[in-house]
């Protein structure tokens, strides 16, 4: 009888119990991801699982902060990939399969990438020689991540079982990560950054928002590894000082930090300060000048403000990044380089290449491993922290009496726009502790912060603290641009910003030369 004890199990039950127990397996491994506290490991272990029941050679996982996908990660993780491997992966999120996949918000599976018309003519699907490709969104509508599988193990296309694998898989990540992102953003108090402070020397990188702690959790991923890094984000966000985290953390931290700031220099000499130049090679060099390149030898060059660098040295970089040679100006042999190379910029380097002004070559040699750090807007919190550490600091820097600031003097803080970042609030900080001092005062108060805006009153009731700050920003911008008879790159040379952030707030509060004699 069928089904009766002793009767032999034929092959097709034999397979059904074997997919169940697998089915099971996979179920219980999921619900053993979501007893993780943090997305970091979550994540981390939730790829390894996946590119195992799936028998992928390869794994990609990616989540945005805010469903955005117009930005950098928040996020990633890779399995199997190189360097150049990841990099066009990641090169190709914004189109093609990962694209694809996000837009419909759909299981995008293909035997053979590099037959399937609809990829074939991908640059990335040409150089990979990717076949078999399954990716899958992550979340609901839009998604939140993506997890792409490139290869199998065995011959031949993905499985339908394995399809469904990482669909499930796909399925249940999604509310795991939710939560805990709600759970971090509904931390009242505590330091966001602790866990990852533990493990990377960042004692000067201040605040203790989440916003911070993903870009700390992003620095102790890269830290190690020798790669180079491109640091994106607004003019006085600290990218100069998390490059010298990064150094400082990775296993070059005993060799030089060079910096370069492609903006401080004339066109020029651009070339000649970070390659160096034979004796003769142009009007300035009387004799062999060494560049920052060979002054950073075995350590890290950190270049400032990439986005202003030259278009004709634009291609002796990239020859650098991609051979470690160069040519110094005027030599006729290549020069060995071991260095690795941090980059920053506060423009659009991708409308830059648009605009053919930044080579798209490089661009994409440069976005390997992004990170963008946040605006003070974006982390607000931190200025509880901030504003007594830049208060404290300046006392000690300039040798003056302990002054603190008060409870309305941090409110005025908290409230008031900082279109210059950190490091104008540090500026403001400095100004008013000097003022607070000078009065013989202990504490600082709202008075002291604002003092100097022309025309605006500290005590006029009718503005408020945002107004009040908009006039004095508009006003003392004015008047540096007439004192320096409109030149903007001393201007911003004065004001410690960069040009483009002059530009922008000449735009924003349509500022006009007067042209009266």
């Amino acid at each position: 009888m069928s089904g009766a004890i002793g009767t032999p199990v034929t092959g097709d039950v034999q397979a059904t119990l074997a997919r169940v127990e697998r089915e099971r397996d996979l179920y219980w491994r999921l619900l053993q991801l979501g007893l993780l506290r943090e997305v970091d490991p979550l994540l981390r272990e939730a790829l390894e699982l996946v590119v195992e029941v799936t028998e992928a050679r390869q794994g990609y996982i990616e989540i945005h902060e805010n469903d955005d996908w117009g930005g950098s990660p928040r996020l990633w993780f890779a399995h199997g990939f190189s360097t150049a491997e990841l990099e066009r992966v990641q090169a190709a999120v914004s189109r093609g399969i990962v694209a694809e996949a996000v837009a419909t918000g759909t299981t995008i599976v293909t035997a053979s990438a590099l037959l399937d018309p609809r990829f074939s003519g991908l640059t990335s699907v040409r150089t990979g020689k990717i076949e078999a490709v399954l990716c899958v969104p992550i979340g609901d509508d839009p998604p939140q991540g993506v997890l792409y599988l490139q290869g199998r193990v065995a011959a031949g296309p993905f499985t339908a079982e394995e399809i469904t694998r990482a669909e499930t898989f796909a399925r249940h990540l999604g509310p795991f990560v939710r939560q805990l992102r709600a759970a971090a953003v509904t931390e009242v108090s505590g330091d966001a950054t602790a866990a990852v402070r533990a493990r990377l020397s960042a004692a000067g990188v201040v605040g203790r928002s989440r916003a911070l702690a993903q870009v700390l959790e992003q620095v102790a991923l890269v830290s190690p590894l020798d790669i180079d890094v491109l640091l994106t984000g607004e003019s006085g966000t600290g990218k100069g000082q998390l490059a010298r985290v990064i150094h400082d953390n990775s296993p070059r931290a005993s060799r030089p930090f060079i910096e370069l700031n492609c903006a401080a220099l004339p066109e020029a000499l651009v070339e000649s300060e970070l390659f160096g130049a034979e004796s003769g090679a142009h009007s300035t060099a009387t004799r062999r000048i060494e560049g920052k390149v060979a002054a950073a030898n075995g350590g890290t060059l950190f270049l400032d403000e990439i986005g202003e660098i030259p278009p004709r040295v634009q291609g002796a970089l990239l020859q650098l990044l991609q051979s470690k040679e160069y040519f110094p100006l005027g030599a006729q042999r290549l020069v060995r380089a071991d260095v690795r190379v941090i980059a920053a910029t506060n423009t659009d380097l991708q409308a830059a290449v648009m605009e053919k002004r930044f080579r798209e070559d490089l661009f994409f040699r440069l976005q390997v491993l992004p990170l963008r750090l946040p605006a003070l807007r974006e982390r607000r919190e931190d200025l509880a922290v901030l504003a007594p550490y830049f208060c404290e600091e300046a006392c000690e820097r300039l040798r003056l009496p302990s002054v603190r600031l008060s409870r309305n003097a941090m409110r005025a803080l908290e409230e008031a726009p900082w279109p210059g970042n950190i490091r104008q609030l540090a500026h403001v900080v400095q100004a008013a502790v000097i003022r607070c001092t000078g009065a013989g005062l202990a504490q600082i108060e709202p008075a002291h912060i604002f003092a100097e805006a022309p025309g605006v009153e500290s005590t006029d009731a009718s503005l408020s603290l945002q107004e009040a700050t908009r006039r004095f920003q508009e006003q003392f911008l004015r008047r540096t641009l007439d004192e320096t008879g409109w030149q903007v790159v001393e201007a911003a040379r004065r004001l410690d910003v960069s040009r483009s952030t002059v530009y922008n707030l000449i735009r924003a509060y349509n500022i006009r030369r007067d042209t009266k004699s």
